[in-house]
């Protein structure tokens, strides 16, 4: 490490419409998983932060909720969260699905952006997808909105162009001390990690609308004298119709659920782990202050 007047460090805010592979990019620039990904929307719901220090500087990276038109209360926290993170941050990172290309949400955001008076970075991602001409036209479109301090061509999932974001990202921050040790990657404790994964796992396996409707808490966390840890999880829903969705015939969705988070729970925590899920009932969670408090998002919005 050079001296501490000579290092640097700043926060980057990966903002985007839902689904524009904010999380994907962030666990690839972290080289570990740090935010939980699925095919569906509004996977991320609060803000995440990985950490990235190499040689003098260190790059506090946000992975913050999709931004769209919200409608329901946990939206409105979801979004307010995202914009909240982008304006805190020293510099934003736009992310831009190149197949969907300058969508309502990714012009939502783009107003919004001006209304700030913020300059942002736009990283075109998924460029794998669609023909070099297409790319070209809609790099132009984004450089006509006058709101972008330059333009990447990336592929969040492939790392293509990932490495030149970073690098430029590296040489902008300002000076000052880091904010963490060198070997920090995230802020997120491992028992709200631990519920992420297992939300992943449910996302993954339950179809339609469930998914949005749940969410999952980590009531307890004992070590043992093994080097082992014992987790017990409690999956909320909002109706007893969903409980029976979520357990599965002869409780095996749940039991399957259980055995994917435990599996990578183990890779990631590098120890065995007993994982015990609980299936409850809690009408209108969504609606309850405790409930956002756990995921760090503002009741109020």
């Amino acid at each position: 490490m050079t001296e501490r007047t000579e290092t640097r460090c700043g926060y980057v805010a990966l903002v985007g419409a839902p689904n524009a592979g904010k999380s994907t990019l962030m666990n690839h620039i972290m080289g570990t998983k740090v935010s939980i990904v699925t095919h569906k929307v509004q996977t991320t719901r609060a803000r995440v932060v990985g950490v990235l220090t190499q040689d003098a500087s260190q790059v506090v990276f946000v992975d913050t909720p999709g931004i769209f038109s919200p409608n329901r209360r946990l939206e409105r926290a979801m979004v307010a969260a995202a914009w909240s993170g982008a304006a805190d941050a020293d510099k934003i990172v736009l992310l831009i699905d190149a197949e969907r290309g300058l969508s309502e949400d990714v012009q939502l955001i783009i107003e919004g952006l001006k209304k700030s008076e913020r300059l942002a970075y736009a990283a075109l991602n998924k460029i794998d997808l669609i023909p070099r001409e297409g790319l070209l036209s809609l790099a132009q479109e984004i450089q006509a909105a006058e709101c972008f301090e330059n333009i990447f061509m990336i592929s969040a999932l492939k790392g293509d162009g990932v490495q030149d974001l970073v690098d430029t990202l590296m040489t902008i921050l300002p000076p000052g001390p880091w904010l963490y040790p060198e070997d920090h990657l995230s802020d997120m404790n491992d028992r709200l990690f631990a519920a992420e994964i297992t939300r992943e796992k449910l996302f993954l396996s339950l179809h339609q609308e469930l998914p949005y409707s749940l969410t999952v808490e980590t009531e307890g966390w004992e070590e043992r004298k093994d080097g082992s840890v014992k987790i017990d999880q409690v999956i909320y829903v909002e109706r007893s119709g969903h409980k029976g969705i979520v357990l599965g015939k002869g409780g095996q969705q749940v039991k399957r659920v259980g055995a994917e988070a435990r599996k990578e729970l183990e890779q990631i925590l590098d120890r065995r782990v007993h994982l015990f899920l609980f299936v409850k009932v809690r009408e209108n969670w969504r609606d309850d202050p405790e409930r956002y408090r756990e995921m760090g998002l503002d009741f109020s919005e």
